[in-house]
């Protein structure tokens, strides 16, 4: 787009990518019930933390992983546009798969070279039974992948702890934990809506860290324990 006086805004892309556990485990106390609703109740909320600022245009994508991974929303999709359809759960839980996918996005092509920082949002709930860290090298060894913004989201106490911290590479940060549908949807919002900030107001070609803030705490009254 112009950059010239008068000419239309001149805005950079943040792509953002959730990558969402659907493993049979996810079935269990309607965890992918919660999980569904969660990321659609959150997307007015992705939509206004986007539109802060006008000069960055984000584009959402979908990896679900069980026994390997599939694209749910393949197409970067601008999140005006992006609506939510939901996902089952089944099977093992093929994290490499996924992260070795989002690594094929993350090389330039096809991702420009004139970008913020891309976001990448995972969920799980349980052990990974792939080979995940050739996956996490994978997104690692792009030109892209040391600059992404990471934010995870454990659902219960069996979720890999260890794991999404080392999924997360920055020592400050801790996953968000999650034991009811109530605190998932708050992680979720929060995900959707600090990420996209950080990442939209990030100068170009910077780093900058996720401000490691946990969710508001709140007093959730809910029946449903993972």
């Amino acid at each position: 787009m112009s950059e010239l006086p008068g000419g239309r805004m001149a805005y950079r892309p943040v792509h953002f990518f959730w990558l969402l556990d659907c493993s049979t485990s996810m079935s269990i106390n309607g965890k992918i019930a919660s999980l569904n609703f969660a990321v659609g109740e959150a997307i007015p909320e992705m939509r206004q933390a986007a539109g802060e600022n006008a000069s960055a245009q984000l584009l959402v994508r979908v990896v679900t992983f069980s026994t390997g991974a599939q694209w749910h929303v393949r197409i970067p999709t601008p999140v005006e546009q992006f609506e939510w359809s939901d996902v089952p759960a089944g099977g093992v839980t093929d994290l490499g798969a996924a992260l070795r996918m989002v690594a094929r996005e993350l090389q330039t092509p096809p991702m420009p070279e004139r970008a913020l920082q891309p976001v990448l949002a995972l969920v799980s709930d349980g052990l990974p039974t792939d080979d995940w860290r050739s996956g996490l090298q994978a997104v690692d060894s792009t030109p892209w992948g040391p600059k992404t913004i990471r934010v995870a989201v454990s659902i219960g106490d069996d979720a890999d702890t260890a794991m999404l911290k080392e999924f997360l590479a920055n020592a400050e940060m801790e996953p968000l934990q999650t034991h009811n549908p109530t605190e998932l949807a708050r992680a979720i919002r929060w995900t959707s809506t600090v990420a996209v900030r950080a990442a939209s107001t990030a100068a170009p070609g910077g780093i900058s860290a996720l401000p490691a803030v946990p969710p508001p705490a709140g007093d959730a009254d809910d029946s449903k324990i993972w």
